[in-house]
């Protein structure tokens, strides 16, 4: 598996794994039309060296992603933080330790960076994901809250 930054032709099948998931479905994911907004989302985030979209690549076939943002802040001696969002990996390929491989190489990228936290939000429903990262050593020390506008 490949590990990379995700470049325009490969946002459909971002999109795909996005959606691949009822959770997602839920929220409207799922179109078959990519709208102009998510092309402008790509290019903001592909021209922004604090945001990077990755996928992990098997052959031709994308079976993960995941965003990474770089955060400045005042807190712990402004250091920066690493926030990692939108992870998913192909449904079928769960369990194979592809998750793990892409969530251990987003830390390293982190390390690298020099942040001093690496922090990341789940849907309280997504149990197994909870798991997943209580067991790389995330731990639930913060309540999530959210507003849509």
């Amino acid at each position: 598996m490949q590990i990379r930054i995700a470049t325009r032709a490969d946002v459909p099948a971002v999109l795909g794994l996005l959606a691949d998931d009822d959770i997602s479905r839920t929220r409207g994911f799922g179109s078959a039309d990519i709208e102009p907004g998510i092309w402008a989302a790509f290019e903001a985030i592909d021209s922004d060296d604090r945001n990077y979209l990755i996928v992990a690549v098997d052959g031709d076939e994308v079976v993960g992603t995941c965003q990474l943002t770089f955060i400045p802040g005042l807190s712990r001696g402004g250091a920066e933080r690493m926030l990692i969002e939108a992870v998913r990996i192909s449904s079928a390929r769960r369990g194979k330790g592809l998750g793990g491989e892409l969530m251990r190489w987003a830390i390293e990228r982190a390390r690298a960076r020099g942040c001093r936290i690496v922090q990341l939000t789940t849907d309280k429903r997504r149990t197994d994901a909870h798991r997943f990262y209580e067991a790389l050593g995330f731990e639930a020390s913060h309540e999530g809250m959210k507003l849509l506008l």
